[in-house]
């Protein structure tokens, strides 16, 4: 497949800062921030840029392949979109633009429970290829509508969120009123007043809604009311017992998601989960926390033969991606990344955004002399 990339917007860097300017700010933030003072947020950054990889020039090469199997699937590169919640209030529409994008390119899309596209729509956009993140629900007879709603759209891979027994503090959107829809004080209003491409792409395509989850929710709740109903609706904290719950009812591949001790890990492993991603929450839970490549490093080392391996939170693009698959990783999720894409670019961010990643990836292979994604680790500079 020819990559196409806007040449004004080579790096995510770029993506990002255009998509600063297009995005209200209340929007943006809720993208980009993390929690309380964004401490393990810059952490997954720089204990990630540590990592080094070393080059080999003089052995016989021929090419790179990023082609990557994971459960059964082989997939075109080793990197998928990560679960977002709220996506369609940070660009109107963009869980329908990645979910696109993922399935020309051949890469996984996780959805969010708490998105604003339902499991109907993005199985039909990926041929039933996708994945979906489950919110633990209170309530078992919607827990289990959940997950026969996933099963009968042909979902690939259930995920379920561990990382949220309780919602990050968040400073920014406590200022900012954010909520969903977002609270229209003056100064939100006029913030969208300045953002006429999103508030154009809005009109369009309605006011962004829990399209999952639409189906269990009253009508004509109030702003107030649906906090109310949220926090009714969902107990984020997991235990072995709901785990092992939904093991019984999911026939599928089960991967946990937010796992970051060899204590859980293990639990996981015992309970039967086909994978983890050891993940941090984009940095947006546990401001005290670790950066999720460190525990992700041992994890691999020492469960890698025992369980599927994934990583995300923090990554970025192409370098990342290679940095994450020498430390042990099988397979890497990023969000951030493709949410600038389509904050930056709208309809075409998606396949600029994985185009992208592609470029970076492959030219990092090539650089390194490594020939298949399976064979990252004898470069990593220990």
């Amino acid at each position: 497949m020819e990559l196409t990339i806007n040449p004004k917007y080579p790096s995510v860097d770029d993506l990002r800062k255009r998509a600063m300017v297009k995005m209200p700010k209340f929007a943006f933030e809720y993208l980009d921030g993390g929690c309380n003072e964004d401490i393990n947020l810059d952490k997954n950054r720089t204990d990630l840029q540590k990592i080094e990889l070393m080059p080999q020039y003089l052995s016989k090469f021929e090419k790179s392949e990023m082609k990557t199997e994971l459960f059964g699937h082989t997939y075109d590169a080793p990197f998928g979109i990560s679960p977002v919640g709220l996506q369609g209030l940070m660009w109107p529409n963009s869980p329908e633009i990645l979910a696109k994008s993922a399935h020309k390119h051949n890469i996984p899309f996780i959805l969010s429970t708490v998105t604003t596209s339902s499991i109907e729509r993005i199985a039909e956009i990926t041929e039933g290829k996708s994945w979906f993140q489950l919110y633990h629900p209170a309530e078992e007879k919607v827990k289990r509508d959940l997950l026969d709603r996933a099963a009968a759209a042909g979902t690939d891979v259930l995920v379920i969120l561990a990382d949220v027994p309780t919602f990050g503090y968040r400073p920014r959107d406590v200022r900012n009123g954010l909520a969903m829809p977002p609270s229209m004080s003056i100064k939100n209003i006029l913030e969208v007043m300045t953002k006429p491409d999103w508030a154009l792409q809005t009109l369009v395509h309605g006011q962004p809604s829990f399209k999952t989850l639409e189906k269990y929710m009253p009508k004509g709740l109030s702003l107030k009311k649906l906090g109310e109903f949220m926090d009714a609706t969902f107990s984020g904290r997991l235990n072995e017992d709901r785990i092992a719950s939904i093991r019984d009812q999911w026939k599928g591949k089960l991967v946990i998601k937010g796992v970051v001790s060899e204590e859980d890990a293990q639990k996981s492993i015992d309970l039967g989960v086909d994978g983890i991603i050891v993940s941090n929450h984009g940095g947006r839970q546990l401001d005290a926390g670790q950066s999720s490549i460190v525990p992700m490093t041992s994890l691999a080392e020492k469960f890698g033969d025992k369980t599927k391996i994934m990583v995300d939170s923090g990554l970025r693009g192409g370098p990342d991606i290679a940095r994450a698959m020498a430390s042990g990783a099988e397979f890497t999720f990023m969000g951030r990344s493709f949410m600038y894409g389509v904050g930056a670019l709208g309809k075409q961010g998606g396949d600029h955004t994985i185009s992208l990643m592609k470029r970076e990836l492959l030219q990092v292979m090539e650089q390194i002399c490594c020939q298949k994604t399976g064979e990252f680790k004898p470069h990593l500079i220990k």
